[in-house]
């Protein structure tokens, strides 16, 4: 990535926690005086180096890890606020992203029993979870959606 590309970046995380909505190719474009086409090129070359993921379909942002910019199984209470991360591990990180201390909320994806977490001064309270990945960490971006 060059400076250009981590300012994007900056940006889309900066707006991301301000508002709690992804940015659009169209609001990078209007910080950063870029015309619509290099802001899409921008949010590819992105993508890309797994600086964020795009949907499948769309030039819209899916995820800027730990953050999933979509409803999802993984929901966080942390810095006043409520957000979705990916995945368990990611909840971690969402906390650590805004320093702050949180509650992680799921189910059990083999049992559906209700999970929750709470993270104080940089560490889960209850420490009785195992934490298990289906996929080896080599293949995650294969599919990064389904990992």
């Amino acid at each position: 990535m060059d400076g250009l590309d981590l300012q994007i970046r900056n940006f889309l995380y900066r707006r991301f926690v301000e508002t709690g909505q992804a940015p659009r190719t169209d609001d990078a474009a209007a910080e950063f005086g870029l015309r619509g086409e290099e802001a899409e090129a921008a949010f590819r070359h992105l993508h890309d180096a797994h600086a964020l993921v795009l949907e499948r379909d769309a030039l819209e942002i899916r995820m800027l890890n730990p953050f999933s910019c979509v409803p999802s199984a993984w929901r966080v209470e942390a810095g006043e606020r409520q957000w979705y991360s990916n995945c368990a591990w990611d909840s971690f990180a969402v906390c650590a992203a805004l320093h702050s201390d949180g509650r992680i909320e799921s189910s059990c994806a083999d049992c559906g029993e209700p999970l929750a977490v709470d993270v104080r001064d940089q560490k889960p309270v209850q420490r009785d979870y195992l934490f298990h990945v289906l996929v080896p960490a080599r293949q995650w971006w294969d599919d990064i959606v389904f990992t």
